[in-house]
């Protein structure tokens, strides 16, 4: 499978995107390898990331996000969780996960020992308030559809205690 060939055409705007670990690999299966992605998060909505939805399942997270550069917002996201996802896996002798990184690692990639994140986002610009709605609901619904949790608000990793009135773990736009 090649690069993508969807792009953002309005980096302003918001749009679900999907981050895919490489392989479908059981990654985020330990607090600090969410803690990870969350911190990353939360570092560029000080930067003006905007995040109306969230879900981090085992092999993958499903968003909706805006910003000025949201195309460049996402490819710091999977560059900087990336690097800080190998240094941990590495500090804690992940060989399994490690060795599964380096053997489905995309051969033109000979700048790295790894690779992490799939290529590409599949970016969905939200069009209108229905489509925000179906989008969120799909993202709070992944781990009931998985049979992780029966109700939304029991998956840790996600927004839909935001959109309860209960706090989360990262900072949610509920009003759009």
């Amino acid at each position: 499978m090649g690069r993508s060939r969807y792009k953002i055409t309005e980096p302003q705007l918001p749009h679900f995107v999907t981050l895919t670990v490489l392989h479908w690999i059981p990654v985020f299966t330990r607090k600090e390898t969410v803690n990870i992605l969350l911190d990353s998060l939360r570092f560029l909505n000080k930067e003006g990331l905007n995040v109306y939805a969230w879900v981090v399942l085992e092999n993958h997270c499903h968003f909706v996000l805006q910003s000025k550069a949201l195309d460049q917002d996402i490819a710091r996201l999977k560059s900087w969780t990336a690097k800080q996802l190998i240094h941990y896996l590495t500090e804690n002798n992940v060989r399994q996960i490690l060795d599964q990184l380096a053997f489905y690692k995309k051969a033109y990639k000979h700048d790295r020992a790894y690779q992490f994140w799939q290529e590409g986002v599949h970016p969905e610009l939200i069009q209108g308030e229905d489509m925000m709605r179906q989008k969120i609901e799909y993202i709070h619904q992944n781990p009931i559809k998985r049979g992780y949790v029966d109700e939304t608000v029991h998956w840790r990793y996600s927004s839909a205690k935001d959109y309860a009135g209960l706090p989360g773990l990262l900072e949610v736009c509920t009003c759009w």
